[in-house]
């Protein structure tokens, strides 16, 4: 929540995203890598609880500066992962479009975030990546995830961390809409403010 009584439009946002999704295989870490750095970074090893990449960009005029919080590991850091979760101002839910699991794990994993996130109502900054469309043995089909996202009214991406195939966008979309809540919470916070001056009624005048 910002501070201070006034948003300088030339000042720098900061944004804490995170990505979560099922552990181990979605190819989170490749994702951000190829984002961030423009590698295909082969993840081999799992992620132990988390670790931080930094994306500095322009949204809207306004610098962004995007802390994004790869988190990960194997099932026993599962209750680990949600502790990552406060102060979040975007989530990115990913799946690996080759294995129905991760994708019937969507809904448990941003169940999860939404509970924990609060207070946040279920307009909440996410937006949904589909992995791994480079690789022909899909288990997932477009229509699907689509349909999913549709009714949950989540943006929906098809990427591919190896190629590099909508990543940016994808992210781009969730930090326009981080700032836009940002903004909104910033505004929000300077009409509380203005409600907490007492109004003084001018006394009415006999003529």
């Amino acid at each position: 929540v910002p501070q201070g009584p006034s948003m300088d439009a030339s000042k720098k946002v900061d944004l804490k995203i995170i990505i979560i999704g099922a552990l181990g295989s979605v190819g989170k870490t490749s994702l951000l890598h190829q984002y961030v750095h423009k590698t295909f970074y082969e993840d081999y090893r799992t992620t132990l609880g988390a670790s931080i990449l930094t994306k500095v960009l322009a949204v809207d005029n306004t610098p962004l500066k995007m802390q994004i919080w790869d988190t990960g590991g194997q099932e026993r850091f599962r209750s680990m992962v949600s502790t990552f979760y406060k102060g979040s101002d975007g989530c990115i839910l990913a799946f690996d479009v080759t294995d129905r699991e991760s994708f019937e794990a969507l809904d448990n994993w941003r169940d999860d975030f939404l509970d924990k996130v609060i207070p946040r109502d279920q307009g909440f900054p996410m937006v949904v990546l589909g992995n791994k469309i480079d690789i022909c043995e899909r288990q997932v089909p477009r229509e699907m995830a689509s349909a999913w996202c549709k009714e949950k009214d989540l943006p929906y991406f098809e990427v591919s961390a190896k190629n590099d195939i909508n990543i940016a966008e994808a992210f781009e979309t969730l930090a326009k809409q981080a700032l836009a809540t940002y903004k909104g919470i910033f505004e929000s916070y300077l009409t509380d403010s203005i409600k907490l001056t007492p109004h003084h009624q001018p006394k009415k005048s006999c003529c």
